[in-house]
């Protein structure tokens, strides 16, 4: 992979990461909960689902 290509990788997955982030944590406590997700989870949650594990 050349670099540029590297790089527009990484830009995608930040991009997916801060995403996820977002929509996790705009959800209602009640929904989060339901889902076993803590506030606190939420970026382990989203790196694992970008990044992998």
């Amino acid at each position: 992979m050349t670099y540029a290509a590297e790089l527009m990788n990484r830009a995608r997955k930040r991009a997916a990461y801060r995403r996820t982030v977002r929509e996790l944590g705009a959800l209602d406590r009640n929904t989060r909960l339901d889902l076993d997700i803590y506030e606190g989870d939420i970026p382990r949650i989203a790196q694992k689902a970008v990044y992998g594990a």
